[in-house]
């Protein structure tokens, strides 16, 4: 008998089943789709922070994550045997003016406190290097905290590690013990059926896959999308948000934009072959934030959603509170995290 079981298997549901497990619980994930059947098998893997200033809860909560990620994938990998495609090389991003320059200036000093000496935020010659972004006034910022992952590697290997230790990865079945919800779109659909007002809603998300080597090299974030080089000679490209569509999953000349855009911001990318074309629909609660918690229907059950735009980069962090929470009745959510806040 499972003494926790996961609903949804994407990044959020798989994560917690891991470090569940990873405290001696006996899981079980269930998910029609599979392992990141959803917004978790898209291709970008951008796992950027928050631009330090105006520091808040959710702040810090992604720099927690984003500093315990290379040990909590390296776990991962050493148990499933799959890379995840994880690596912290950090990100360049062109400034467009002197105003620019001023913001990015004051943000390297905000930077030295608020990132506690483990990361960096500094303006930089942008010169001398095909990779680097178009960038008008020559300069760039790089930071060490941003890293990369690709999702459906990531996705794969922590469902390979959660069975390898005895863990259930399900279709179907029967939910036993402690049940945690971290069904995406669906979940909120739910919550917006039971609520006076919107909780969240479905964001479609567009990106694309290049043919092109560049596994060494800082993600870029240029012509307003990210640029993301993975571990097997591809680059991602992405995306849109998208709160108005007809078809979740079909892809349009809104990607076709970006993937120019790319182009435009580093020109060494021209030519370059797109691979892939990916479309689909990433979970935004009311407030932004994931929803971590208590489930507001279900009594004496939990709630993990609301990935929007940073669920990887914050899995670790969710993991482990949620963990805590289930496992030994722990709270150490943030207040801005709670389903209230959405509700």
């Amino acid at each position: 008998m499972a003494d926790v079981t996961v609903m949804g298997a994407g990044i959020f549901g798989l994560s917690i089943a891991w470090a569940c497990q990873s405290k001696g619980a006996k899981v079980r994930v269930i998910d029609p789709g599979g392992p990141g059947a959803g917004a978790s098998g898209g291709v970008v893997g951008a796992l950027a922070p928050h631009v330090p200033e105006n520091w808040n809860d959710k702040k810090a909560f992604q720099l927690d994550s984003l500093l315990i990620a290379e040990d909590f994938w390296r776990d991962v990998q050493a148990v499933s045997g799959i890379d995840p495609g994880y690596a912290r090389l950090g990100r360049l991003q062109p400034l467009t003016d002197a105003a620019a320059v001023g913001l990015a200036r004051a943000r390297e000093e905000n930077a030295k406190g608020l990132w506690r000496g483990q990361a960096s935020w500094s303006v930089v010659d942008g010169g001398g290097h095909d990779w680097a972004p178009v960038s008008p006034t020559g300069l760039l910022v790089h930071d060490t905290l941003t890293a990369r992952l690709h999702p459906r590697r990531a996705c794969a290997s922590l469902a390979a590690a959660i069975a390898s230790r005895g863990g259930e990865i399900a279709r179907d079945g029967t939910a036993e013990g402690k049940r945690i919800w971290a069904t995406g779109v669906a979940g909120l659909e739910e919550l917006n059926a039971a609520h006076h007002r919107t909780v969240g809603n479905a964001v479609k998300g567009q990106g694309a896959l290049l043919q092109f080597e560049a596994r060494h090299m800082p993600q870029l974030f240029a012509g307003g999308v990210h640029i993301v080089p993975h571990g097997d000679g591809t680059v991602a490209i992405g995306s849109t948000s998208e709160r108005d569509f007809d078809d979740p999953t079909a892809t349009d000349a809104q990607l076709d934009a970006v993937i120019d855009a790319a182009m435009q911001a580093v020109p060494v990318l021209h030519g370059a072959r797109v691979m892939e074309r990916w479309a689909g629909l990433r979970p935004r609660s009311r407030s932004r934030a994931p929803m971590l918690g208590s489930h507001p229907l279900r009594e004496g059950e939990f709630i993990a959603n609301g990935g929007f735009k940073i669920g990887f980069g914050m899995a670790p962090g969710v993991a482990q509170v949620m963990a805590d929470l289930v496992l030994e009745g722990h709270d150490a959510i943030p207040q801005g995290f709670r389903p209230e806040a959405s509700l």
